[in-house]
C-alpha cells in the first residue's frame, strides 16, 4: 500500500529522504501544496481573481455601512413589537431569503427570543395554522413582492399580527402590508450581472443580526442564558455544570474520626481509593485531610503508633459544590493538586459533602 502511495505521488524509495522511518518529512513531501496559487487556467489568473473577491467584500461591506442610517424609528418599533410578543417571533421567506430567514429566527431563539422559521409555501398548506394571534411575523423578501408570501399575509393580517417586513423596495406590496417596514435595500449586488443575491443577503443578515442582539441586551440575557439553549455546547458545558453534579457524595467520601489511628487512615484511604481521607470530629466538622504525601512527609521509625490527626494537613484547600466545573479545574491545576474536599461552609466551620478528583473534570470536558 505504501508503495503504491509513493507511485501515485511519483516518488520513489531510491530518496532516502523519503522512509517509513522518517514519517514526517515523508508526509510533508507526499502532501500537495496549498499555499501557492497554481494558475493553470487561463479563467484564473491571480489579480482577476483577486480583484473579483475584493470587489465583493467591498461591495459587501457598503450595503453593511447604510444600514446604520437606517436604526431609526422603524427599528425601535420593530424592537417594541418583538420585545412585547407574548408568543413567538415567526420568521418567513422563501429562495435566498428563505434561508437567511431560517438564520435571523435561529439567532433570535437562541438568545432570548422564543422565534421559529416557517416557509411561505408550506404556510398555504397548512403550516399557516402554526401561526397565533400572539405572534409577531417577520417577513423577508428583497423585491416585496413575492408571491407565495403576498398569498398568506392577508390572512395573517386578519388575526391582528403584527407584521414586521424587511425588504429592499420601500414601495413594494409587503412594505405597504406590514406594520413596519425595515429597509434593507443596497445599492447593487457584488453579483457582477446584477441577478444573484449576495449584497441584498447580507445586509438582511445583518439587520437580523442587529434585531436579536438589540432584544438581547434589552433583556438582560446572560451568558447562564445563552449556554442553556445550548447545553450540548462546550459553553453550555463550561456555564451549567457544577462541582455538585459530578463529586463523589454519600459512601464514597474518605471520612475518619479525628481519634483514628494512622492504620485506620490508611484502610480507609485504600478503599475509597482517592489517595486521602477527611479528619472529622464528632459533628462532622472538617479537621484537617489526610493524604499519601503526608504519610511520605512524615516516615519514621514510629508512624505506626500516631494518630492520623497528628500528621494531617490542617486548614487544607476546599471548594463548594455551587461552584462551576471549569473554575474548578482552574483550581486544581494552579495549586497541582489532584483531588480536594467538597464543603458546605457555616462561617468558619466547614463540613465535607463530596470530593471532587481531577479524573471527574477530563471526563466532564474540562481538563
Amino acid at each position: 500500500m505504501v508503495l503504491k502511495i509513493l507511485r501515485r505521488r511519483k516518488l520513489e524509495w531510491a530518496d532516502p529522504a523519503v522512509s517509513l522511518l522518517n514519517p514526517k518529512l515523508m508526509n510533508a513531501q507526499t502532501q500537495p501544496a496549498v499555499a501557492e496559487f497554481p494558475g493553470t487556467h487561463p479563467m484564473l489568473a491571480e489579480a482577476s481573481v483577486r480583484n473579483s473577491a475584493l470587489a465583493v467584500i467591498d461591495t459587501e461591506a457598503r450595503a453593511i455601512a447604510a444600514l446604520r442610517d437606517r436604526v431609526n424609528g422603524s427599528f425601535l418599533l420593530a424592537c417594541q413589537l418583538m420585545f412585547d410578543c407574548p408568543g413567538r417571533v415567526v420568521v418567513i421567506g422563501i429562495g435566498k431569503s428563505g434561508h437567511i430567514a431560517r438564520k435571523i429566527a435561529a439567532t433570535l431563539a437562541s438568545t432570548g427570543t422564543p422565534a421559529f422559521f416557517v416557509h411561505p409555501a408550506e404556510a398555504s398548506h397548512g403550516d399557516l395554522g402554526m401561526i397565533t394571534h400572539k405572534d409577531v411575523v417577520l417577513s423577508l423578501s428583497n423585491s416585496g413582492e413575492t408571491d407565495e408570501l403576498l398569498t398568506i399575509l392577508p390572512l395573517i393580517k386578519r388575526q391582528g399580527v403584527p407584521l414586521i417586513s424587511m425588504t429592499g423596495n420601500e414601495n413594494s406590496s409587503l412594505a405597504r402590508l406590514a406594520d413596519v417596514h425595515l429597509d434593507v435595500s443596497v445599492p447593487a449586488e457584488a453579483c457582477p450581472l446584477g441577478l444573484a443575491p449576495t449584497a441584498s443577503t447580507t445586509a438582511a443578515l445583518v439587520m437580523g443580526d442587529a434585531l436579536a442582539i438589540a432584544l438581547l441586551e434589552a433583556r438582560g440575557f446572560t451568558s447562564e442564558d445563552f449556554a442553556r439553549s445550548h447545553p450540548a455546547g462546550s459553553l453550555g458545558r463550561r456555564l451549567l455544570v457544577h462541582i455538585g453534579d459530578v463529586m463523589h457524595t454519600g459512601d464514597k467520601i474518605p471520612l475518619i474520626d479525628g481519634t483514628a489511628s494512622l492504620s485506620t487512615a490508611l484502610v480507609e484511604m485504600t478503599r475509597k481509593g482517592l489517595g486521602m481521607t477527611a479528619v472529622v470530629d464528632a459533628e462532622r466538622r472538617l479537621l484537617g485531610v489526610f493524604t499519601d504525601g503526608d504519610l511520605r512527609r512524615h516516615m519514621s521509625p514510629d508512624l505506626l503508633t500516631k494518630k492520623a490527626s497528628d500528621i494531617m494537613t490542617r486548614n487544607p484547600k476546599t471548594i463548594e459544590a455551587s461552584m462551576l466545573v471549569a473554575d474548578a479545574a482552574y483550581f486544581l491545576s494552579q495549586n497541582r493538586i489532584s483531588n480536594i474536599f467538597v464543603t458546605r461552609d457555616e462561617g468558619e466551620e466547614h463540613y465535607p459533602v463530596g470530593v471532587l478528583h481531577l479524573h471527574a473534570c477530563v471526563q466532564a470536558g474540562f481538563a
